[in-house]
């Protein structure tokens, strides 16, 4: 096999309004002994994190999105990239050393497998982040060649894409925006033959931000959580599915905010409508349980 000539991966950071921990982790993750190129998206910030950067690493691609875009600020980049693999940072997550090249090989060595979702931590402490249990007993059966737990979705701002496998799916959907954005393009790279991962060795710290809006954040991850259950599974899986999430949900604005945006947006999801195939829903099936105990989900 030729052996490929310059870089396998780029890194791409999409950010708004978050100018500091931003250049944290520009400065992280340029001086990586993997020496992956970097491209920034910013998301129409207001605090100068554009000007900041270009500033400080010309050597980095900047790209100015002229609105909030959210999660679709990645799509924008993903059009220029040249490289096999993109790796998604969010302005508070970095890749620990060696991880770019470890997600890397994986991706090389194995030519179905479409991700590669890294083993979180969380600083300042490096806890081991809630969610990874999850992720490490995922019930989801794939096949004996898979060098990590099968998953059916992934962590955008801690995983690795094949990016033929990324632009195929269409990238990340404008209806979801943000928020629980990684499900519906995880669930259709699964139901186009596509596998995803998760490895234990290969390492993301994350460095939550505290500049946020934990309660539109919320409405967000309820709203897509529930299209995306309607988009893709069988009438009563959807039922079934819906009626957890709902009996889940505090009891406050927040979420009937959520759940009256998700009901105003059922004639388009009923216009986009495509069941997985069947394979793909036992997988989904299998996940409800654990989903459902979850503490980090709570």
């Amino acid at each position: 096999m030729r052996a490929r000539l310059g870089p396998r991966t780029t890194v791409v950071i999409i950010t708004r309004d978050r100018r500091d921990e931003l250049l944290r982790t520009v400065d992280h993750m340029t001086s990586l002994p993997d020496a992956a190129p970097v491209v920034v998206v910013d998301n129409a910030s207001s605090d100068g994190s554009a000007g900041a950067v270009a500033a400080g690493h010309p050597e980095v691609g900047l790209i100015r999105a002229g609105a909030n875009l959210g999660s679709l600020g990645r799509n924008l980049a993903v059009r220029g990239v040249t490289t096999p693999y993109v790796a998604f940072c969010d302005d508070d997550t970095r890749w620990e050393p060696g991880a770019l090249t470890g997600a890397a090989d994986l991706l090389d060595a194995h030519g179905a497998l479409a991700t590669v979702t890294a083993r979180v931590v969380v600083e300042p402490d490096l806890f081991e982040d809630p969610l990874m249990p999850e992720l490490r007993d995922s019930p989801v059966p794939g096949p004996g060649w898979l060098p990590g737990p099968a998953l059916l979705s992934v962590l955008a701002g801690a995983t690795m894409f094949r990016v033929a496998a990324f632009r195929e799916v269409g990238g990340f959907s404008p209806r979801m925006w943000l928020g629980g954005e990684e499900e519906l393009l995880a669930i259709d790279l699964a139901a186009r033959g596509w596998w995803m991962c998760w490895a234990e060795d290969v390492v993301v710290r994350h460095a939550p931000s505290t500049l946020r809006d934990p309660r539109r954040r919320r409405q967000l991850g309820i709203r897509n959580t529930l299209w995306t259950t309607w988009l893709r599974r069988p009438p009563r899986s959807a039922l079934r599915r819906s009626t957890t999430i709902l009996r889940s949900l505090p009891r406050d604005r927040a979420s009937v905010a959520a759940v009256a945006e998700a009901l105003a947006g059922l004639p388009w999801v009923l216009r986009e409508r495509r069941v997985v195939p069947p394979q793909v829903e036992e997988g989904l099936h299998l996940l409800e349980e654990p989903q459902r105990r979850s503490v980090a989900r709570r």
